[in-house]
């Protein structure tokens, strides 16, 4: 199974570039059997771009997630506290391997209508 996520395009850059290693969530989706993720870069480019291979998911207390993650976080602490303002436990998607399409897709190839605000399975 996959997923859709929404992620903006210099992130979504840098998973694809083997920099980021680790795409933050607020919420993760339930499903054990999501294995890859297929990568939509939000405004302005507004196009699914790549996908990634899931190698796990890490489920923490926000100081500890920041420990294991940092090193190859792409965001500075500054952003990843901004972005998990008001929540205990935030979510890791570590990345096995990346790969960019050769062409950009559109979202209706993969029967969805709008980008998720979170996530859509695929």
């Amino acid at each position: 199974m996959k997923v859709l996520l929404s992620i903006k395009p210099k992130y979504a850059e840098l998973i694809l570039e083997g920099e980021k290693k680790y795409e933050f969530r607020r919420a993760i989706f339930k499903n054990p059997s999501v294995k890859k993720v297929i990568i939509y870069a939000s405004s302005p480019i507004s196009k699914v771009i790549g996908e990634f291979e899931i190698e796990d998911i890490l489920s923490l207390k926000l100081s500890e997630l920041w420990t294991h993650t940092m090193e190859h976080s792409g965001i500075d602490k500054e952003f990843y506290d901004s972005y998990f303002s008001g929540k205990d436990i935030g979510h890791a998607i570590k990345v096995k391997s990346a790969k960019r399409y050769k062409k950009q897709k559109e979202l209706k190839e993969f029967d969805i209508n709008y980008a998720p605000q979170s996530f859509a399975y695929i």
